[in-house]
């Protein structure tokens, strides 16, 4: 009924992989990565080499495996969207997605992983990971063999953003207004800004807005005499400096030997939850914490069972087009027969013990049951 991306595949992932030269196993996150390593691994009754590679990896790890993947060492890659574009390998001759790919045009960058030579077809294998993540699989799969990709939509740029971009362009030097909002409009994302817009966010940055403009400490930028907007204060600057930033990236720590060996970063809201002789798993390895320190995480190599690390983030949300897809699938039971006996039995009691929503329709479920 349900399962996690695919781990009840890892025998036939691995005889996929002892049939092929060279395979590419895609996970949409770097934690699902180490987790699949570590089942492919146990199921590698050949001991065929395979490698892992992910964003989390150190630099160094991760062009030793590029590198063993070039001179073609490895038979398997357990990888991330690290490995989407930028390298291709010509002996690649197959590649497998574990868990469904949440969206066309992903799917069809990684299948063209695979026999990336002219006029000749790449092989690609999806693995759902449960019932539900067959019908996004299938989603994909459709899409593709429709030829309809995941659109680009244009979207205005936002104005929180605007609002960082002058505050920085203050710190740096006094800007005449008319002039800095035509080199704003010349960007195509704040082509059609307004003057008015463009005020009320210099407004913003200038006293706070109508809610904030009794409190000094949001007047960050003056006007002068002569109409330059220059910082009210210099210690406004270095607030900005040590805060800038739309995305802020999660604390990190280093993952390393005691010999200075670095193996990549983990998240500090996973060290956090380690203790000493704790192990988890990373970069393929089981290790074992010795020391954890304020930017580095002491470990050593070990046999012992380990935990996976998790990092945030790690929820993908399906594409648009892939979504009004799946839900056309749940709406129209004349299409069913297209599925697998084990998913097709699952819609059947769902559609028995509850409905099936329609397009622009939400489904709620309860999981509180009344007292017999």
């Amino acid at each position: 009924w349900s399962g996690h991306s695919g781990r009840y595949a890892a025998e036939q992932v691995i005889a996929e992989i002892e049939t092929h030269k060279t395979t590419l196993v895609f996970c949409n996150t770097r934690g699902l990565a180490e987790l699949i390593f570590q089942d492919l691994w146990k199921a590698n009754s050949m001991q065929l080499p395979i490698g892992i590679h992910h964003g989390s990896l150190g630099l160094e790890a991760r062009r030793k495996v590029e590198a063993a993947m070039a001179m073609g060492k490895l038979r398997g890659l357990v990888c991330t969207a690290s490995l989407d574009m930028g390298i291709d390998w010509g002996d690649v001759d197959c590649v497998i997605q574990m868990g469904a790919p949440k969206g066309a045009s992903r799917l069809l960058q990684r299948i063209g992983r695979a026999n990336h030579r002219l006029d000749e077809p790449s092989e690609a294998i999806v693995v759902p990971g449960n019932r539900f993540e067959y019908l996004e699989a299938r989603a994909a799969l459709d899409a593709v063999e429709a030829g309809e990709l995941d659109p680009d939509i244009f979207r205005p740029g936002a104005l929180d953003v605007l609002a960082q971009h002058l505050m920085a362009c203050a710190c740096a030097a006094p800007f005449d207004e008319v002039a800095m909002l035509a080199e704003v409009q010349s960007a195509l994302p704040y082509s059609a800004l307004t003057a008015e817009q463009f005020s009320h966010v210099l407004g913003f940055i200038s006293d706070g807005g109508y809610a904030l403009k009794a409190y000094d400490k949001f007047k960050r930028l003056v006007r002068e005499a002569d109409g330059m907007w220059r910082v009210s204060h210099p210690k406004f600057i270095a607030q900005h400096r040590l805060n800038a930033g739309i995305i802020v990236e999660a604390t990190m720590l280093s993952v390393r030997f005691r010999n200075g060996r670095q193996l990549g970063r983990v998240e500090e809201g996973f060290a956090a939850t380690l203790s000493h002789g704790d192990t988890f798993f990373f970069a393929g390895m089981s290790l074992e914490v010795e020391k954890i320190d304020t930017e580095d995480l002491i470990v050593r190599a070990t046999a012992r069972p380990a935990r996976i690390p998790s990092y945030g983030g790690a929820r993908m949300p399906l594409t648009t087009n892939l979504a009004n897809r799946v839900r056309g699938f749940l709406a129209d039971p004349s299409g069913w027969h297209r599925f697998p006996p084990d998913v097709r039995e699952w819609l059947d009691i769902q559609a028995k013990r509850s409905i099936m929503p329609q397009p622009g329709q939400l489904l709620v479920v309860s999981g509180i049951r009344a007292p017999p």
